[in-house]
């Protein structure tokens, strides 16, 4: 399975039924389509829409319907075009039951950093901030290292997107969760070991017990 649908497929069972959720640019994006409608959760984005719905076929588009990072996107039955004040209403006042945003770095602490890479262009933080401040559960979804190197870190060398720790780090290596005594190790990737994860990890794992691997062939 590509690492990118691993990651989404096990973000997704994270989700519980009738919940609003923010999905983040990127392979946040990927998680509604390992949900079905029926569950009752509305995917909402900060640039106007509750109720995003799955990708549409090709043919299919609505130019004036995407997601926060333009992508296509369609709308679920009983959705809503709201404007950006609303939209970031839900969200500084605390009515998003979970945001799955992606990540440049996490920390062993839970500090997320994914809004600027110092002299690089970026187009703006977007909502990120605001996110990880005002829902109530966050979870980073992202690849384990990127160029080799890893994006799990003792501490965060770019800027911190919020000072409130994240709840879940979910990579296609590991599940991981970030409490006040480290970084636990909670399920390793499919046909991944334990060492092979600390391997890969330049933040310190704390590992209790047998870790078992993510079970992906669960539903929501």
């Amino acid at each position: 399975m590509d690492p990118k649908e691993i990651i989404a497929r096990r973000v997704s069972l994270e989700i519980r039924p009738k919940t609003l959720v923010n999905l983040g640019i990127g392979i946040p994006t990927l998680v509604s389509d390992h949900l079905t409608e029926n569950l009752g959760v509305f995917f909402q984005s900060e640039n106007g829409v509750v109720g995003l719905g799955h990708r549409p076929a090709e043919g299919m588009t609505d130019r004036h319907l995407t997601d926060a990072g333009g992508t296509f996107t369609s709308a679920v039955p009983g959705a809503s075009i709201i404007d950006s004040a609303f939209s970031f209403g839900l969200i500084r006042g605390g009515h998003l039951d979970l945001t799955v945003l992606g990540g440049l770095q996490v920390d062993a602490q839970g500090h997320l950093a994914n809004w600027m890479i110092p002299g690089k262009f970026v187009p703006g933080m977007g909502g990120a901030m605001d996110l990880v401040t005002g829902a109530k559960k966050v979870i980073v979804a992202m690849l384990h290292s990127a160029g080799g190197v890893s994006k799990v870190v003792p501490e965060c060398t770019l800027p911190v997107t919020s000072q409130r720790r994240v709840d879940l780090i979910v990579t296609e290596l590991a599940v991981m969760a970030p409490l006040d005594d480290g970084l636990y190790l909670l399920e390793t990737g499919p046909g991944v070991s334990v060492d092979e994860v600390v391997a890969a990890t330049d933040a310190d794992l704390i590992i209790k017990g047998d870790v078992p691997q993510m079970d992906l062939s669960r539903t929501a």
